[in-house]
């Protein structure tokens, strides 16, 4: 995502503000929707990277709290040529991991401690490097824009219930009809935010998070391990808060696994066909967390990334496929 994309998507959401705002409250209501807008957008543009990792109670770490995964982010960073971001841990059973940040010298990346404790060195870095692929597109400043966008345009439901319907208070010409379609319309707004950020975005930081780290097997394996635990556990901070569902590598909410019109992430299992095809795979049959990435690449590919003499590889050998490092 580019400079012209962030504010083609800022002057759309400005607009959306100011129509719902008319129809909540009329010409009134418009102004103040402009205002409350304009301000949504300085803060979000500022300030969303640090809102949402404190939404989700995200805790700083460096070499020190947490060397082998500061580690590897770090040494993916730099085979990136990326400054380095701040590295954070989230408390929470699900795995997963997201990116934020309105540019890489002010990045941020974010894995949850299920994520650490039931992946691979190897895994983890294909995580990792999938969300600085997302830094170096530079689609963290619209995906951290939209999330908060997104929550102020459902807050708008709740301005109809105090202004819709008043024609002496909010001006609003539509009357009930005005504050019912604020009431219905607030919702589905939220999600055609989320949906402003192409899924796409997800297939082409696979591809150079593929890249980054040196083996598409690492991240494929991962995504494996992701479909199969986030279907099982519920990230609660996520569902108390949707709207930044579409930040995280798959989606953290319950109930949307299918490759669906209004779905924020692509189908995992397409995803990791995709990656095995890069790697020679072919992406014939379903991919396996217990399949070694041996048995699903080139040969040639099995040694690993450019940097994996850095990863403890006998340890994940010895860990398994079931705990991490940190396990």
């Amino acid at each position: 995502m580019n400079t012209v994309k962030t504010a083609m998507l800022i002057a759309a959401m400005t607009a959306l503000f100011m129509g719902l705002g008319f129809l909540v409250g009329g010409p009134r209501g418009m102004m103040v929707a402009f205002v409350v807008a304009a301000i949504t957008n300085l803060l979000a543009y500022w300030n969303a990277d640090k809102m949402v990792l404190r939404m989700h109670h995200a805790v700083e770490v460096d070499e020190r709290t947490a060397p082998e995964y500061y580690g590897i982010v770090a040494r993916l960073a730099a085979n990136a040529g990326l400054p380095m971001p701040r590295v954070y841990v989230i408390q929470q059973d699900q795995p997963n991991a997201f990116a934020t940040g309105r540019n890489p010298e002010n990045a941020a990346v974010a894995a949850t401690t299920g994520l650490l404790q039931i992946m691979t060195p190897e895994e983890v870095a294909g995580v990792m490097a999938h969300e600085l692929a997302h830094v170096q597109n530079r689609d963290t400043l619209v995906m951290t824009i939209t999330a908060t966008l997104a929550g102020a345009i459902s807050m708008l439901g709740n301005f109809a219930y105090l202004f819709g319907g008043n024609r002496g208070n909010g001006g609003n010409p539509l009357g009930m009809i005005g504050m019912l379609l604020g009431v219905i319309v607030a919702p589905f707004a939220a999600m055609i935010v989320q949906m402003a950020v192409s899924r796409t975005r997800e297939y082409s930081a696979d591809r150079r998070g593929a890249e980054i780290c040196g083996n598409p097997a690492w991240l494929a394996s991962a995504l494996a391990k992701l479909a199969q635990a986030s279907g099982r556990l519920v990230n609660a901070e996520a569902e108390r808060n949707p709207a930044t569902a579409h930040m995280f590598i798959v989606n953290p909410l319950s109930g949307q696994r299918m490759d669906s019109l209004f779905s924020t992430h692509p189908d995992t299992q397409n995803r990791i066909d995709a990656l095995l095809a890069i790697g020679g795979g072919g992406g014939d049959g379903r991919f396996m967390p217990g399949m070694a990435p041996t048995q699903t690449i080139r040969s040639d590919d099995a040694a690993g990334g450019p940097w994996s003499r850095g990863l403890d590889r006998n340890k994940s050998q010895s860990d398994g496929q079931s705990r991490g490092p940190w396990g």
